[in-house]
């Protein structure tokens, strides 16, 4: 595997599990197109239709740049054009960048054809555009605008930023409840973008996996999504969701996958959620979730169809983001000693020496990690080192503890150390992981070696949102809140002393605030994700200071 271009230049418990397979590098075709500045062209005659196109799932914007930005919608040319159906024709589509949002100062436009091809979506990579400006931005197909969008490129890499500030999310199941926290993150009209973290969709079929067993919202397809048809529907009918459109037309969106854009626990040879023989060849599954994942959402696919990439925001903070998917081993098992081999892997050996490598080269104040699943060991059996190892040897136990979760980074505590250890040995700080996947919220210091912390000293912060819709530990056990995660988290904190701050309960959101001084999370809580009008609050906020590589609690969010 080579190398990727740097963008920045031109699991608590589930239900029933099954088995994913090598990334297939299949994307959706952002073709990079020219740009007139400052003109506008009329849209092309389209190819006559039965009705009028029309813009059903929204528009976005998505992995900006000091000089572009990458533009999204779909086009649905004819009703029968519906995601995943291959029918309808191919259509123009005039796409328009402006300054202000009546469009009387245009600074770019073109036209692009959408097809059944990439099942009418249409990406846009825009380029020479100027650093830190807000844009304004539309698309016409056939007589029909699409509703405006808003969005901006980043500053240029040598500007000196007082503040940057994130809405950060993931774990969005449609059947377990409404996506309340999109309404709250595009209701604020402060962030400068919309970090998604992982399972943005979900795969499994109605009624496997909502909100302790009630269904809130049925999905479509009904049946667990296996093809390209599937994977596209499925797309379609989370794009439909308005909060979720009112929040991409508000914010540019970066993104990573995490399993469910898949396959439950997927790695790079299966996933538990896949049936080889029933539910066809999961390379096949696989290219084809990425395939429909590129179509849908606006990422720019990195080397061989990954999320892997790295973007910037001055000189305050890079952004590194992960895919612990695409070349990970399989998962071993809780209890045994094979979590430690150096033969089994999370990021691939190619993206670990680039995630070293660019940490080593960040000349940015801050560093920030955009991470699938936790990296802060969550184990017990936490003896001293010295201890621990000699016993665990003898025993064929993990050497940094029994894992709770071997899905995390806990289950590949060689790729761990040596990222850990790199950061020791070449003296980087200030460098922040932000995590999603396990349903729950976290703020926690990332140690060096955990049975010896706080003496071993933190390589880094870790702060873990809670999930917009998907079922927690009350959840999954169909019991009151607190009844049995006050418990759990009395002793999650008991046998792991980094770990500062533990909420099983909430389903909600973050907000990152980030300045040269301080990286603060502040945690915000829904009051019922089953119903569409929930309202949210805040809980609590943690910070980390420059050069502190450590959590304190703050009494207040960042206003």
């Amino acid at each position: 595997m080579t190398e990727p271009t740097d963008s920045t230049t031109p699991a608590a418990a589930h239900p029933r599990r099954r088995r994913v397979l090598k990334a297939a590098a299949l994307t959706a075709g952002a073709a990079v197109l020219p740009i007139t500045a400052g003109s506008a062209t009329a849209a092309g005659a389209p190819a006559p239709a039965l009705a009028a196109p029309r813009f059903l799932h929204g528009v976005a914007s998505g992995d900006p740049l000091p000089d572009g930005l990458l533009l999204w919608t779909r086009v649905t040319p004819t009703p029968e054009a519906v995601p995943g159906s291959g029918a309808g024709p191919a259509t123009e589509v005039l796409w328009q960048v402006a300054t202000d949002r009546a469009f009387t100062a245009v600074r770019a436009s073109g036209t692009v054809t959408a097809d059944a091809a990439t099942d009418h979506t249409v990406k846009v990579d825009v380029r020479g555009l100027a650093p830190d400006t807000a844009y304004w931005y539309r698309f016409t197909a056939g007589g029909t605008t699409s509703p405006a969008g808003r969005t901006r490129t980043t500053p240029a890499d040598d500007a000196v930023l007082d503040r940057l500030r994130l809405g950060v999310a993931s774990c969005a199941n449609w059947e377990a409840g409404y996506f309340s926290a999109y309404r709250h993150l595009a209701a604020r009209g402060d962030l400068d973008v919309f970090l998604f973290l992982g399972d943005y969709i979900y795969e499994y079929k109605s009624g496997e996996f909502c909100a302790a067993g009630t269904v809130v919202r049925p999905h479509e397809p009904a049946h667990e999504i296996t093809t390209l048809a599937d994977y596209r529907a499925r797309h379609g009918r989370y794009k439909t969701d308005t909060d979720l459109q009112a929040l991409h037309a508000i914010v540019p969106t970066i993104a990573i996958w995490d399993d469910h854009e898949f396959a439950n626990d997927a790695w790079s040879g299966g996933a538990e959620n896949h049936t080889p023989g029933t539910e066809g060849d999961w390379a096949a599954r696989q290219a084809a979730a990425k395939q429909a994942y590129f179509e849908w959402m606006p990422v720019r696919p990195s080397v061989a169809g990954t999320t892997y990439r790295r973007l910037r925001y001055g000189k305050l903070a890079d952004l590194h983001l992960l895919d612990l998917r695409s070349f990970r081993s399989a998962q071993a098992k809780t209890a045994g000693g094979e979590v430690d081999s150096a033969d089994r892997t999370l990021t691939g050996r190619a993206q670990l020496d680039w995630l070293k490598a660019g940490l080593s080269a960040s000349d940015t104040t801050w560093r920030l990690i955009g991470n699938e699943v936790m990296i802060s060991p969550v184990a017990f059996l936490s003896l001293p080192d010295y201890l621990l190892r000699p016993l665990a040897q003898l025993l064929g136990l993990p050497g940094e503890g029994l894992a709770v979760n071997p899905d995390q980074w806990d289950g590949y505590t060689h790729d761990r150390r040596e990222l850990l250890g790199h950061l020791r040995s070449n003296g980087i700080g200030n460098t922040v992981f932000l995590t999603g996947d396990i349903h729950s919220a976290w703020a926690a210091d990332v140690p060096f070696e955990a049975a010896t912390y706080p003496l071993s000293g933190s390589a880094a912060t870790e702060f873990v949102v809670t999930s917009v819709s998907s079922d927690n530990i009350d959840d999954f056990l169909k019991v009151a809140p607190q009844t049995v995660s006050l418990l759990a988290a009395g002793a999650i904190k008991a046998a792991n002393r980094h770990i500062k701050w533990v909420d099983l309960d909430s389903h909600g959101y973050g907000v990152l605030d980030v300045t040269p001084q301080a990286v603060q999370m502040d945690y915000y809580v829904l009051s019922d994700r089953t119903r569409q009008d929930a309202t949210a609050r805040w809980t609590r906020s943690y910070r980390t200071r420059t050069g502190t590589q450590q959590v304190e609690r703050v009494s207040s969010p960042v206003k």
